[in-house]
């Protein structure tokens, strides 16, 4: 089987058409025109910081589940020392639209973000490497492109600055090389028919959840 024809028709049939109807979603619709609400983006930052202090976590935990293993266990310490810096990057920016330190304290997830939060850590803890390079693949496919988003339009009419955008800028180039990284990897690893058929599942399933996410956050930040 040819993996990385494989990869290719994932990511035209579904990882790109998905990243289209998330930019074309009300809550980046409305970020584009300078119109979505600060409660909108607070939310954003309220939930993300919650999300990665919960992978974190979740990566933890995969580095005691294969620490017999050098290379599983040798990829989840990346992972954590890869993201262990952006709990903080999204709280900076929630700081910077007005929230305090008490919000982040007080606040839990919704349910859309704590779909998205289980999915990523179950992948983490299920330890099967297809469906966890194709939903990292499709997640920081759509990370990357949004985080372009918010660092054009939070700047043309927000009036924000690098400090505050900090997180955005750092995707934005990170999640080029991570992409990269899974694709490559998940060429190498497809094997088999069913192989395939998870990697398709698991690659609609995080469009769904992002989806789902960014429609959560527009409703319960109203």
């Amino acid at each position: 089987m040819d993996g990385k024809a494989v990869v290719d028709s994932i990511n035209r049939e579904i990882v790109q058409p998905g990243v289209q109807r998330l930019m074309e979603s009300r809550y980046f619709s409305e970020l584009r025109e300078g119109k979505l609400s600060i409660r909108r983006l607070q939310g954003w930052a309220l939930q993300h910081y919650l999300h990665n202090r919960a992978i974190l976590k979740g990566f933890v935990l995969g580095m005691v589940k294969n620490a017999h293993d050098p290379e599983l266990y040798g990829r989840s310490v990346n992972q954590f020392y890869e993201e262990h810096t952006h709990p903080d990057l999204a709280k900076s920016f929630g700081l910077a639209i007005g929230l305090k330190e008490e919000d982040f304290a007080d606040a839990t997830q919704i349910f859309e973000c704590h779909i998205h939060t289980c999915r990523t850590v179950s992948n983490v803890l299920l330890g099967i490497p297809v469906v966890n390079r194709a939903s990292a693949f499709t997640s920081e496919s759509m990370v990357c492109r949004y985080s372009g988003e918010f660092n054009t339009y939070l700047r043309k009419h927000y009036g924000l600055g690098d400090p505050a955008l900090e997180f955005f800028t750092v995707h934005m180039e990170a999640d080029q090389d991570h992409t990269s990284r899974h694709a490559e990897l998940m060429g190498r690893i497809i094997e088999t028919a069913r192989d395939e058929r998870l990697v398709r599942e698991s690659a609609q399933y995080m469009v769904r959840i992002k989806l789902g996410k960014f429609e959560g956050l527009y409703q319960a930040y109203a």
